[in-house]
Protein backbone atom coordinates (compact mmCIF):
# COMPACT_ATOMS: atom_id res chain seq x y z
CA UNK A 1 0.00 0.00 0.00
CA UNK A 2 2.72 2.23 0.98
CA UNK A 3 5.00 1.62 -2.39
CA UNK A 4 0.92 1.94 -4.16
CA UNK A 5 0.70 5.51 -2.48
CA UNK A 6 4.69 6.35 -3.46
CA UNK A 7 4.30 5.35 -6.77
CA UNK A 8 0.87 7.81 -7.41
CA UNK A 9 2.56 10.47 -5.58
CA UNK A 10 6.15 10.17 -7.74
CA UNK A 11 3.82 9.68 -11.16
CA UNK A 12 1.19 12.81 -9.73
CA UNK A 13 4.92 14.90 -9.38
CA UNK A 14 6.57 13.84 -12.90
CA UNK A 15 2.91 14.65 -14.23
CA UNK A 16 3.07 18.18 -12.96
CA UNK A 17 6.76 18.57 -13.85
CA UNK A 18 5.62 17.73 -17.59
CA UNK A 19 3.16 20.45 -16.91
CA UNK A 20 4.94 23.06 -15.80
CA UNK A 21 7.72 22.31 -18.49
CA UNK A 22 5.10 22.04 -21.12
CA UNK A 23 3.91 25.79 -19.82
CA UNK A 24 7.44 27.31 -19.65
CA UNK A 25 8.12 26.04 -23.50
CA UNK A 26 5.02 27.74 -24.68
CA UNK A 27 5.94 30.82 -22.74
CA UNK A 28 9.45 31.00 -23.88
CA UNK A 29 8.19 30.24 -27.74
CA UNK A 30 5.90 33.44 -27.36
CA UNK A 31 7.81 35.49 -26.35
CA UNK A 32 10.33 34.56 -28.93
CA UNK A 33 7.94 35.22 -30.64
CA UNK A 34 7.10 38.46 -29.78
CA UNK A 35 11.02 39.62 -30.31
CA UNK A 36 11.33 38.38 -33.69
CA UNK A 37 8.04 40.56 -34.89
CA UNK A 38 9.83 43.27 -32.46
CA UNK A 39 13.23 42.56 -34.19
CA UNK A 40 12.26 42.49 -37.94
CA UNK A 41 9.34 44.79 -38.62
CA UNK A 42 11.42 47.37 -39.39
CA UNK A 43 8.95 49.96 -41.24
CA UNK A 44 11.61 49.37 -44.39
CA UNK A 45 9.06 48.09 -47.04
CA UNK A 46 5.81 50.27 -45.39
CA UNK A 47 7.98 53.23 -45.83
CA UNK A 48 9.12 52.45 -49.27
CA UNK A 49 5.39 51.47 -50.25
CA UNK A 50 4.05 55.25 -49.13
CA UNK A 51 7.08 56.56 -51.03
CA UNK A 52 5.52 54.59 -54.16
CA UNK A 53 2.40 54.90 -53.46
CA UNK A 54 2.15 59.04 -52.14
CA UNK A 55 3.28 59.66 -55.99
CA UNK A 56 -0.03 59.42 -56.99
CA UNK A 57 -3.18 60.90 -57.23
CA UNK A 58 -5.46 57.53 -56.49
CA UNK A 59 -8.55 57.25 -57.35
CA UNK A 60 -10.10 54.00 -58.35
CA UNK A 61 -9.30 53.06 -61.57
CA UNK A 62 -7.29 55.30 -62.57
CA UNK A 63 -3.08 54.84 -63.23
CA UNK A 64 -2.07 55.37 -59.76
CA UNK A 65 -4.30 53.31 -57.99
CA UNK A 66 -3.54 50.19 -60.24
CA UNK A 67 0.02 50.63 -59.82
CA UNK A 68 -0.16 50.45 -56.22
CA UNK A 69 -2.60 47.40 -56.65
CA UNK A 70 0.37 46.02 -59.03
CA UNK A 71 3.26 47.08 -56.43
CA UNK A 72 1.39 45.31 -53.88
CA UNK A 73 0.99 42.09 -55.60
CA UNK A 74 4.49 42.10 -56.86
CA UNK A 75 5.57 42.52 -53.34
CA UNK A 76 3.03 39.59 -52.22
CA UNK A 77 4.72 37.12 -54.64
CA UNK A 78 8.24 37.92 -53.71
CA UNK A 79 7.21 36.55 -49.95
CA UNK A 80 6.04 33.46 -50.87
CA UNK A 81 1.81 34.21 -51.84
CA UNK A 82 0.34 32.20 -54.59
CA UNK A 83 -1.94 33.57 -56.79
CA UNK A 84 -5.30 32.07 -55.68
CA UNK A 85 -6.06 30.23 -59.42
CA UNK A 86 -2.64 28.58 -59.36
CA UNK A 87 -2.43 27.39 -55.79
CA UNK A 88 -2.13 24.10 -55.07
CA UNK A 89 -4.83 22.94 -51.99
CA UNK A 90 -2.16 22.74 -49.22
CA UNK A 91 -1.02 26.57 -49.61
CA UNK A 92 -1.63 28.71 -47.03
CA UNK A 93 -0.10 32.08 -48.76
CA UNK A 94 -2.78 32.87 -51.22
CA UNK A 95 -3.62 36.33 -53.01
CA UNK A 96 -6.38 37.65 -55.57
CA UNK A 97 -7.06 40.59 -57.89
CA UNK A 98 -10.82 41.00 -58.12
CA UNK A 99 -11.85 42.94 -61.17
CA UNK A 100 -15.12 44.94 -60.90
CA UNK A 101 -16.52 47.21 -64.24
CA UNK A 102 -16.78 50.48 -62.75
CA UNK A 103 -20.35 52.26 -62.96
CA UNK A 104 -18.53 55.52 -63.65
CA UNK A 105 -16.09 56.81 -65.37
CA UNK A 106 -12.46 56.90 -63.28
CA UNK A 107 -10.59 60.37 -62.78
CA UNK A 108 -7.12 61.51 -63.47
CA UNK A 109 -4.94 64.89 -63.28
CA UNK A 110 -2.47 65.71 -65.48
CA UNK A 111 -1.79 69.51 -65.56
CA UNK A 112 -3.34 72.67 -64.31
CA UNK A 113 -2.53 76.73 -63.99
CA UNK A 114 -5.05 79.15 -63.31
CA UNK A 115 -3.19 82.68 -64.15
CA UNK A 116 -3.93 86.63 -64.56
CA UNK A 117 -4.15 88.68 -67.68
CA UNK A 118 -1.17 90.42 -67.17
CA UNK A 119 2.36 89.52 -66.86
CA UNK A 120 1.58 88.89 -62.18
CA UNK A 121 3.03 84.96 -61.12
CA UNK A 122 0.26 82.68 -61.60
CA UNK A 123 -2.04 82.05 -59.13
CA UNK A 124 -1.93 78.36 -58.79
CA UNK A 125 0.24 75.88 -60.81
CA UNK A 126 -0.52 71.88 -60.62
CA UNK A 127 3.59 71.12 -59.84
CA UNK A 128 3.17 72.94 -56.43
CA UNK A 129 -0.71 72.73 -55.78
CA UNK A 130 -1.74 69.28 -56.14
CA UNK A 131 -4.96 69.38 -55.20
CA UNK A 132 -5.78 72.64 -56.98
CA UNK A 133 -8.30 70.84 -59.02
CA UNK A 134 -11.45 69.04 -57.90
CA UNK A 135 -12.02 65.81 -58.67
CA UNK A 136 -14.36 64.88 -61.68
CA UNK A 137 -13.44 67.92 -63.41
CA UNK A 138 -12.92 68.27 -67.25
CA UNK A 139 -10.65 69.49 -68.96
CA UNK A 140 -10.54 73.43 -70.79
CA UNK A 141 -9.88 73.62 -74.36
CA UNK A 142 -6.01 73.75 -75.07
CA UNK A 143 -5.18 77.25 -74.33
CA UNK A 144 -7.51 77.49 -71.55
CA UNK A 145 -10.76 79.85 -70.93
CA UNK A 146 -10.58 83.35 -69.59
CA UNK A 147 -13.54 84.54 -67.88
CA UNK A 148 -14.62 87.25 -65.58
CA UNK A 149 -14.52 86.78 -61.94
CA UNK A 150 -17.18 87.17 -60.01
CA UNK A 151 -16.97 87.21 -55.68
CA UNK A 152 -20.33 85.48 -54.13
CA UNK A 153 -19.78 86.78 -50.72
CA UNK A 154 -23.75 85.45 -49.79
CA UNK A 155 -24.47 82.36 -51.34
CA UNK A 156 -27.79 82.84 -50.67
CA UNK A 157 -27.83 85.50 -53.01
CA UNK A 158 -26.36 83.19 -55.88
CA UNK A 159 -29.59 82.67 -57.46
CA UNK A 160 -30.25 86.60 -58.06
CA UNK A 161 -26.71 86.99 -60.03
CA UNK A 162 -25.86 86.76 -63.59
CA UNK A 163 -22.97 84.47 -63.71
CA UNK A 164 -23.64 83.47 -66.81
CA UNK A 165 -20.19 82.54 -68.56
CA UNK A 166 -18.29 83.35 -65.40
CA UNK A 167 -16.53 81.91 -62.90
CA UNK A 168 -17.77 82.03 -59.69
CA UNK A 169 -15.57 82.38 -56.54
CA UNK A 170 -17.11 82.00 -53.06
CA UNK A 171 -15.89 80.77 -49.56
CA UNK A 172 -17.65 77.36 -49.23
CA UNK A 173 -17.43 74.23 -51.09
CA UNK A 174 -18.24 73.47 -54.36
CA UNK A 175 -20.76 71.07 -53.87
CA UNK A 176 -22.66 73.74 -52.10
CA UNK A 177 -22.78 75.91 -55.30
CA UNK A 178 -22.93 73.84 -57.75
CA UNK A 179 -25.94 73.28 -58.79
CA UNK A 180 -27.37 77.18 -58.52
CA UNK A 181 -23.99 78.31 -60.25
CA UNK A 182 -22.94 75.92 -62.83
CA UNK A 183 -26.45 74.37 -63.74
CA UNK A 184 -28.99 76.69 -63.13
CA UNK A 185 -26.50 80.12 -63.39
CA UNK A 186 -24.64 78.71 -66.82
CA UNK A 187 -21.59 79.52 -65.00
CA UNK A 188 -18.19 78.25 -66.79
CA UNK A 189 -16.32 77.53 -63.67
CA UNK A 190 -16.19 77.70 -59.72
CA UNK A 191 -13.58 78.69 -57.56
CA UNK A 192 -13.82 77.66 -53.91
CA UNK A 193 -12.33 78.34 -50.54
CA UNK A 194 -12.81 76.51 -47.46
CA UNK A 195 -10.30 74.82 -45.53
CA UNK A 196 -11.32 74.25 -41.92
CA UNK A 197 -9.43 76.07 -39.01
CA UNK A 198 -7.47 72.80 -37.94
CA UNK A 199 -5.64 72.69 -41.07
CA UNK A 200 -4.21 75.98 -39.38
CA UNK A 201 -4.63 77.60 -42.87
CA UNK A 202 -2.85 81.01 -41.94
CA UNK A 203 0.25 79.12 -41.25
CA UNK A 204 -0.11 76.73 -44.30
CA UNK A 205 -0.77 79.36 -46.60
CA UNK A 206 -0.30 76.70 -49.67
CA UNK A 207 -2.49 74.41 -48.33
CA UNK A 208 -5.40 72.81 -50.34
CA UNK A 209 -7.87 70.32 -49.16
CA UNK A 210 -8.83 67.91 -52.40
CA UNK A 211 -12.21 68.82 -53.30
CA UNK A 212 -14.66 67.34 -55.83
CA UNK A 213 -17.95 68.03 -57.83
CA UNK A 214 -20.71 65.73 -59.54
CA UNK A 215 -19.37 64.70 -62.50
CA UNK A 216 -21.63 65.44 -66.09
CA UNK A 217 -20.86 64.75 -69.16
CA UNK A 218 -23.03 67.22 -70.97
CA UNK A 219 -22.00 70.47 -69.06
CA UNK A 220 -17.96 69.66 -68.71
CA UNK A 221 -17.98 71.55 -65.19
CA UNK A 222 -14.35 72.40 -63.98
CA UNK A 223 -13.52 73.88 -60.09
CA UNK A 224 -10.52 74.76 -58.69
CA UNK A 225 -9.96 74.60 -55.11
CA UNK A 226 -7.69 77.11 -53.50
CA UNK A 227 -5.27 77.74 -50.73
CA UNK A 228 -5.28 80.68 -48.01
CA UNK A 229 -2.54 82.32 -49.75
CA UNK A 230 -4.73 81.98 -53.25
CA UNK A 231 -7.78 82.97 -51.69
CA UNK A 232 -6.00 86.64 -50.66
CA UNK A 233 -4.43 87.04 -53.37
CA UNK A 234 -7.78 86.81 -55.24
CA UNK A 235 -9.75 88.72 -53.28
CA UNK A 236 -7.22 91.63 -52.97
CA UNK A 237 -6.89 91.90 -56.81
CA UNK A 238 -10.46 91.93 -56.77
CA UNK A 239 -10.77 95.31 -54.57
CA UNK A 240 -8.92 96.62 -57.52
CA UNK A 241 -12.20 96.25 -59.86
CA UNK A 242 -12.83 93.86 -62.88
CA UNK A 243 -10.85 90.68 -62.62
CA UNK A 244 -10.52 88.40 -65.78
CA UNK A 245 -8.71 85.24 -65.52
CA UNK A 246 -7.29 82.10 -67.50
CA UNK A 247 -7.59 78.71 -66.63
CA UNK A 248 -5.84 75.99 -67.89
CA UNK A 249 -6.98 72.35 -67.02
CA UNK A 250 -5.89 69.24 -68.34
CA UNK A 251 -7.41 65.68 -67.12
CA UNK A 252 -8.50 62.13 -67.93
CA UNK A 253 -11.70 61.10 -67.74
CA UNK A 254 -12.60 57.35 -69.14
CA UNK A 255 -13.96 54.10 -68.45
CA UNK A 256 -11.91 51.70 -66.35
CA UNK A 257 -12.15 48.82 -63.72
CA UNK A 258 -12.22 48.44 -60.19
CA UNK A 259 -9.39 46.17 -58.56
CA UNK A 260 -9.33 44.58 -54.83
CA UNK A 261 -6.56 42.42 -54.08
CA UNK A 262 -7.06 40.47 -51.03
CA UNK A 263 -4.66 38.38 -49.31
CA UNK A 264 -4.80 35.51 -47.31
CA UNK A 265 -2.28 33.59 -44.36
CA UNK A 266 -4.93 30.31 -44.01
CA UNK A 267 -4.98 29.01 -39.94
CA UNK A 268 -4.41 25.59 -39.84
CA UNK A 269 -7.03 24.68 -37.16
CA UNK A 270 -10.33 27.31 -37.88
CA UNK A 271 -9.04 28.53 -41.13
CA UNK A 272 -12.63 29.79 -41.81
CA UNK A 273 -12.43 32.32 -39.04
CA UNK A 274 -10.49 35.55 -39.40
CA UNK A 275 -9.21 38.58 -38.50
CA UNK A 276 -9.38 41.40 -41.69
CA UNK A 277 -6.72 44.31 -41.96
CA UNK A 278 -8.30 46.76 -44.58
CA UNK A 279 -6.38 49.49 -45.80
CA UNK A 280 -8.09 51.74 -48.24
CA UNK A 281 -5.71 52.89 -51.76
CA UNK A 282 -7.44 56.00 -53.25
CA UNK A 283 -6.71 59.35 -51.98
CA UNK A 284 -4.07 61.76 -52.71
CA UNK A 285 -2.12 62.21 -49.71
CA UNK A 286 1.30 60.05 -48.28
CA UNK A 287 -0.43 59.41 -44.88
CA UNK A 288 -3.65 59.48 -46.42
CA UNK A 289 -3.47 56.43 -47.06
CA UNK A 290 -0.24 55.15 -48.38
CA UNK A 291 0.77 54.49 -44.97
CA UNK A 292 -1.56 52.21 -44.36
CA UNK A 293 -0.84 50.69 -47.14
CA UNK A 294 2.51 50.39 -46.52
CA UNK A 295 1.78 48.85 -42.81
CA UNK A 296 -0.24 46.36 -44.13
CA UNK A 297 2.20 44.83 -46.93
CA UNK A 298 5.31 44.90 -44.62
CA UNK A 299 2.27 43.16 -41.76
CA UNK A 300 1.82 40.27 -44.94
CA UNK A 301 5.29 39.85 -46.34
CA UNK A 302 6.45 39.33 -42.43
CA UNK A 303 3.69 37.32 -41.48
CA UNK A 304 4.64 34.64 -44.32
CA UNK A 305 8.40 34.43 -43.13
CA UNK A 306 7.60 33.50 -39.72
CA UNK A 307 4.97 30.45 -41.15
CA UNK A 308 7.75 29.40 -43.88
CA UNK A 309 10.25 29.60 -40.94
CA UNK A 310 7.63 27.68 -38.41
CA UNK A 311 7.90 30.44 -36.07
CA UNK A 312 4.48 30.86 -35.64
CA UNK A 313 1.29 28.69 -36.60
CA UNK A 314 -1.80 30.57 -36.78
CA UNK A 315 -4.84 28.56 -35.86
CA UNK A 316 -7.06 30.96 -37.36
CA UNK A 317 -6.74 32.89 -41.26
CA UNK A 318 -4.92 36.35 -41.42
CA UNK A 319 -6.56 38.72 -44.47
CA UNK A 320 -5.54 41.66 -45.66
CA UNK A 321 -7.62 43.71 -48.22
CA UNK A 322 -6.60 46.48 -50.17
CA UNK A 323 -8.79 48.64 -52.08
CA UNK A 324 -11.70 51.76 -52.17
CA UNK A 325 -12.68 52.62 -48.72
CA UNK A 326 -15.55 51.41 -47.42
CA UNK A 327 -16.63 50.45 -50.47
CA UNK A 328 -14.49 47.39 -50.80
CA UNK A 329 -14.25 46.39 -47.12
CA UNK A 330 -18.29 46.42 -47.16
CA UNK A 331 -19.02 44.46 -50.13
CA UNK A 332 -16.18 41.85 -48.44
CA UNK A 333 -18.41 41.51 -45.25
CA UNK A 334 -21.99 41.76 -47.58
CA UNK A 335 -21.53 39.88 -50.47
CA UNK A 336 -20.48 36.50 -49.05
CA UNK A 337 -22.52 35.58 -46.15
CA UNK A 338 -20.91 32.78 -45.21
CA UNK A 339 -17.80 34.21 -45.10
CA UNK A 340 -18.77 37.28 -42.81
CA UNK A 341 -20.13 35.21 -39.71
CA UNK A 342 -16.19 33.90 -39.76
CA UNK A 343 -15.13 37.37 -39.68
CA UNK A 344 -14.07 37.42 -36.22
CA UNK A 345 -12.49 40.62 -35.97
CA UNK A 346 -11.96 44.07 -38.34
CA UNK A 347 -9.32 46.67 -38.10
CA UNK A 348 -8.95 49.48 -40.31
CA UNK A 349 -5.09 51.11 -41.03
CA UNK A 350 -5.92 54.95 -41.91
CA UNK A 351 -3.36 57.33 -41.16
CA UNK A 352 -0.85 55.21 -39.61
CA UNK A 353 2.62 56.86 -39.99
CA UNK A 354 2.50 60.51 -38.99
CA UNK A 355 5.59 62.48 -37.87
CA UNK A 356 3.24 63.82 -34.87
CA UNK A 357 6.17 66.58 -34.52
CA UNK A 358 5.22 68.25 -37.84
CA UNK A 359 1.74 66.86 -38.12
CA UNK A 360 0.65 67.47 -34.94
CA UNK A 361 -2.45 65.02 -32.95
CA UNK A 362 -0.88 61.49 -32.27
CA UNK A 363 -1.94 58.15 -32.78
CA UNK A 364 -5.19 57.11 -32.05
CA UNK A 365 -7.53 54.15 -31.35
CA UNK A 366 -10.59 54.83 -32.19
CA UNK A 367 -12.37 52.95 -30.15
CA UNK A 368 -16.16 50.74 -30.39
CA UNK A 369 -19.06 52.19 -30.05
CA UNK A 370 -18.78 52.56 -25.86
CA UNK A 371 -20.60 54.74 -23.55
CA UNK A 372 -17.73 57.49 -24.04
CA UNK A 373 -19.14 58.49 -27.19
CA UNK A 374 -22.34 59.29 -25.63
CA UNK A 375 -20.61 60.57 -22.53
CA UNK A 376 -17.17 62.28 -23.47
CA UNK A 377 -15.86 63.98 -20.51
CA UNK A 378 -12.55 63.11 -18.24
CA UNK A 379 -9.10 62.04 -20.34
CA UNK A 380 -11.62 60.87 -22.91
CA UNK A 381 -12.52 63.85 -26.17
CA UNK A 382 -13.76 63.86 -30.05
CA UNK A 383 -11.09 64.88 -32.59
CA UNK A 384 -11.66 67.45 -34.80
CA UNK A 385 -13.29 65.10 -37.21
CA UNK A 386 -16.60 65.08 -34.78
CA UNK A 387 -18.78 62.40 -33.80
CA UNK A 388 -22.47 62.31 -33.97
CA UNK A 389 -24.82 61.93 -31.51
CA UNK A 390 -25.28 58.34 -30.66
CA UNK A 391 -27.87 56.22 -28.15
CA UNK A 392 -26.74 53.04 -26.17
CA UNK A 393 -29.10 50.87 -28.18
CA UNK A 394 -25.85 51.65 -30.68
CA UNK A 395 -23.46 50.43 -28.42
CA UNK A 396 -20.96 47.49 -29.08
CA UNK A 397 -19.98 45.92 -26.29
CA UNK A 398 -16.73 43.76 -27.00
CA UNK A 399 -13.26 43.03 -25.63
CA UNK A 400 -11.24 44.12 -28.98
CA UNK A 401 -11.30 47.94 -27.34
CA UNK A 402 -8.98 46.86 -24.05
CA UNK A 403 -7.24 44.38 -25.48
CA UNK A 404 -6.10 46.04 -28.46
CA UNK A 405 -5.60 49.14 -26.29
CA UNK A 406 -2.92 46.75 -24.23
CA UNK A 407 -1.04 45.42 -26.98
CA UNK A 408 -0.37 49.04 -28.27
CA UNK A 409 0.09 50.78 -24.96
CA UNK A 410 2.81 47.97 -24.59
CA UNK A 411 4.60 48.87 -27.35
CA UNK A 412 4.54 52.35 -26.74
CA UNK A 413 6.32 51.09 -23.43
CA UNK A 414 8.62 49.55 -25.34
CA UNK A 415 9.40 52.45 -28.07
CA UNK A 416 8.90 55.31 -25.64
CA UNK A 417 5.54 55.68 -28.13
CA UNK A 418 2.51 57.78 -27.40
CA UNK A 419 -0.93 56.12 -27.88
CA UNK A 420 -3.89 57.73 -27.56
CA UNK A 421 -7.95 56.41 -27.71
CA UNK A 422 -10.98 58.16 -29.28
CA UNK A 423 -14.69 57.91 -28.42
CA UNK A 424 -16.21 56.21 -31.82
CA UNK A 425 -16.66 58.59 -34.58
CA UNK A 426 -16.78 56.61 -38.01
CA UNK A 427 -15.78 57.96 -41.34
CA UNK A 428 -13.30 55.08 -42.06
CA UNK A 429 -12.80 51.11 -43.11
CA UNK A 430 -14.27 49.99 -39.50
CA UNK A 431 -17.85 50.90 -40.42
CA UNK A 432 -18.72 48.20 -42.56
CA UNK A 433 -17.20 45.36 -40.25
CA UNK A 434 -19.72 47.33 -37.32
CA UNK A 435 -22.28 47.99 -39.51
CA UNK A 436 -22.36 44.00 -40.27
CA UNK A 437 -21.91 43.33 -36.49
CA UNK A 438 -18.23 42.53 -36.75
CA UNK A 439 -15.92 43.58 -33.60
CA UNK A 440 -13.44 46.79 -35.15
CA UNK A 441 -11.75 49.59 -34.47
CA UNK A 442 -9.96 52.21 -36.44
CA UNK A 443 -5.86 53.06 -35.76
CA UNK A 444 -5.09 56.31 -37.25
CA UNK A 445 -3.76 60.08 -36.08
CA UNK A 446 -5.38 63.30 -35.74
CA UNK A 447 -5.48 66.07 -35.22
CA UNK A 448 -3.65 66.59 -38.85
CA UNK A 449 -3.00 69.74 -39.65
CA UNK A 450 -2.37 68.69 -43.44
CA UNK A 451 -5.30 66.49 -43.62
CA UNK A 452 -6.55 65.86 -46.90
CA UNK A 453 -4.53 68.50 -48.11
CA UNK A 454 -1.34 68.62 -51.25
CA UNK A 455 1.16 69.51 -48.05
CA UNK A 456 0.22 66.04 -46.98
CA UNK A 457 3.65 64.44 -48.77
CA UNK A 458 6.48 62.00 -47.94
CA UNK A 459 8.25 64.48 -45.53
CA UNK A 460 5.25 64.30 -43.00
CA UNK A 461 5.88 60.00 -42.63
CA UNK A 462 8.02 58.93 -39.77
CA UNK A 463 9.37 55.09 -40.43
CA UNK A 464 9.81 54.83 -36.71
CA UNK A 465 5.85 55.20 -36.23
CA UNK A 466 4.87 52.86 -38.94
CA UNK A 467 7.30 50.35 -37.52
CA UNK A 468 5.22 51.19 -33.97
CA UNK A 469 2.21 50.42 -35.40
CA UNK A 470 2.94 47.95 -37.75
CA UNK A 471 4.94 45.53 -34.70
CA UNK A 472 1.94 46.59 -32.36
CA UNK A 473 -0.83 45.68 -35.27
CA UNK A 474 1.09 42.11 -35.75
CA UNK A 475 1.51 41.00 -32.35
CA UNK A 476 -2.29 41.69 -31.53
CA UNK A 477 -3.08 39.46 -34.52
CA UNK A 478 -0.75 37.04 -33.72
CA UNK A 479 -2.72 37.21 -30.08
CA UNK A 480 -5.85 36.75 -31.28
CA UNK A 481 -5.25 34.11 -33.88
CA UNK A 482 -4.01 31.74 -31.84
CA UNK A 483 -5.93 32.21 -28.38
CA UNK A 484 -6.32 30.16 -25.93
CA UNK A 485 -8.22 29.77 -22.85
CA UNK A 486 -5.53 31.02 -21.24
CA UNK A 487 -5.24 34.08 -23.88
CA UNK A 488 -9.62 34.72 -22.81
CA UNK A 489 -8.45 34.63 -19.04
CA UNK A 490 -5.76 37.23 -19.43
CA UNK A 491 -8.05 39.61 -21.68
CA UNK A 492 -10.22 39.15 -19.07
CA UNK A 493 -8.95 40.21 -16.00
CA UNK A 494 -7.47 43.07 -18.39
CA UNK A 495 -11.00 43.91 -19.12
CA UNK A 496 -11.73 43.63 -15.56
CA UNK A 497 -8.86 46.51 -14.58
CA UNK A 498 -10.34 48.67 -16.97
CA UNK A 499 -13.53 48.63 -16.04
CA UNK A 500 -12.82 49.40 -12.38
CA UNK A 501 -10.54 52.05 -13.62
CA UNK A 502 -13.53 53.78 -15.76
CA UNK A 503 -16.04 53.23 -12.90
CA UNK A 504 -14.03 54.80 -10.51
CA UNK A 505 -12.98 57.44 -13.48
CA UNK A 506 -17.07 58.01 -13.55
CA UNK A 507 -17.51 58.54 -10.30
CA UNK A 508 -15.07 61.09 -10.09
CA UNK A 509 -16.84 62.88 -12.75
CA UNK A 510 -20.02 62.26 -11.55
CA UNK A 511 -19.00 64.20 -8.40
CA UNK A 512 -18.01 67.15 -10.51
CA UNK A 513 -21.21 67.19 -12.83
CA UNK A 514 -23.56 67.36 -9.37
CA UNK A 515 -21.55 69.73 -7.83
CA UNK A 516 -22.54 71.81 -10.78
CA UNK A 517 -25.80 71.33 -10.86
CA UNK A 518 -26.72 67.93 -12.54
CA UNK A 519 -28.84 65.35 -11.69
CA UNK A 520 -28.03 62.22 -9.85
CA UNK A 521 -30.27 60.36 -11.72
CA UNK A 522 -28.05 61.03 -14.81
CA UNK A 523 -24.89 60.07 -12.93
CA UNK A 524 -26.31 57.21 -12.06
CA UNK A 525 -27.17 56.13 -15.32
CA UNK A 526 -23.93 56.61 -16.75
CA UNK A 527 -22.44 54.02 -14.40
CA UNK A 528 -24.82 52.07 -15.13
CA UNK A 529 -24.23 52.01 -18.86
CA UNK A 530 -20.76 51.41 -17.94
CA UNK A 531 -21.07 48.77 -16.20
CA UNK A 532 -23.41 47.14 -18.67
CA UNK A 533 -21.04 47.55 -21.56
CA UNK A 534 -18.02 46.16 -19.51
CA UNK A 535 -20.12 43.26 -18.05
CA UNK A 536 -21.04 42.27 -21.96
CA UNK A 537 -17.83 42.84 -22.76
CA UNK A 538 -16.02 40.36 -20.09
CA UNK A 539 -18.91 37.77 -21.46
CA UNK A 540 -17.74 38.52 -24.71
CA UNK A 541 -14.23 36.11 -24.65
CA UNK A 542 -16.33 33.19 -24.84
CA UNK A 543 -15.64 33.41 -28.87
CA UNK A 544 -12.33 33.47 -28.60
CA UNK A 545 -12.31 29.49 -27.34
CA UNK A 546 -14.84 26.47 -27.38
CA UNK A 547 -14.98 24.00 -24.21
CA UNK A 548 -13.49 25.84 -22.08
CA UNK A 549 -15.50 25.13 -18.65
CA UNK A 550 -13.18 27.09 -16.52
CA UNK A 551 -13.57 30.43 -18.47
CA UNK A 552 -17.50 30.77 -17.34
CA UNK A 553 -16.09 30.81 -13.80
CA UNK A 554 -13.71 33.67 -14.86
CA UNK A 555 -16.24 35.69 -16.18
CA UNK A 556 -18.24 35.54 -13.20
CA UNK A 557 -15.98 36.42 -11.01
CA UNK A 558 -14.71 39.61 -13.13
CA UNK A 559 -18.21 40.48 -13.71
CA UNK A 560 -19.10 40.41 -10.04
CA UNK A 561 -15.65 42.30 -9.19
CA UNK A 562 -17.08 44.88 -12.02
CA UNK A 563 -20.74 45.23 -10.26
CA UNK A 564 -19.66 45.25 -6.64
CA UNK A 565 -17.35 48.45 -7.95
CA UNK A 566 -20.37 49.86 -9.71
CA UNK A 567 -23.06 49.82 -7.20
CA UNK A 568 -20.36 51.01 -4.90
CA UNK A 569 -20.04 53.85 -6.75
CA UNK A 570 -24.10 54.75 -6.92
CA UNK A 571 -24.11 54.53 -3.34
CA UNK A 572 -21.30 57.15 -2.96
CA UNK A 573 -22.79 59.12 -5.55
CA UNK A 574 -26.54 59.07 -3.44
Amino acid sequence: MIKKIVYLCALSFVFQSMIQAQAIKKQATKERLEQTVIENFTGNLAYETTAFVEKYWRVVGNTGFNESINFIAKNLESAGFVLEENAKPNNRLTYRIEKRELKNPTWEMVDARVTFSNKEAPLLVNETNLNMVALNSYSTPENGVTAQVVYVQDVRKLKKMDVKGKIVFAETSPYQIFNEAIIKGGAIGLMTYDNPSYLQPEKNTTSIQFRSIPLNSKLKPWAIALSYQAKERLKEALLKGPLNLNVQIETKIYDSEELTIVADIKGNKLPNERLVFSAHIQEPGANDNATGVGVALEMATLSAKLLQDNAWNPARTLTFLWGDEMVSTARYVQEDKARAQDIKWGISLDMVGENTDITGGSFLIEKMPDPSAIWTRGNDKHTEWGGSEMTLSQMKPHYLNDYLIGQFQAQGKRANWLVNTNPFEGGSDHVPFLQSGIPSVLFWHFTDQFYHTDNDRLDKVSKETLKNVGTASLLSAIGLLSATGETAKNIISTIETAAISRLQEELKQGKIAIKNGDKIAEQIDIIKAWQDWYTKAIASTVDMVSGENTLNDAIKKAQASVSTTAENSIKELN
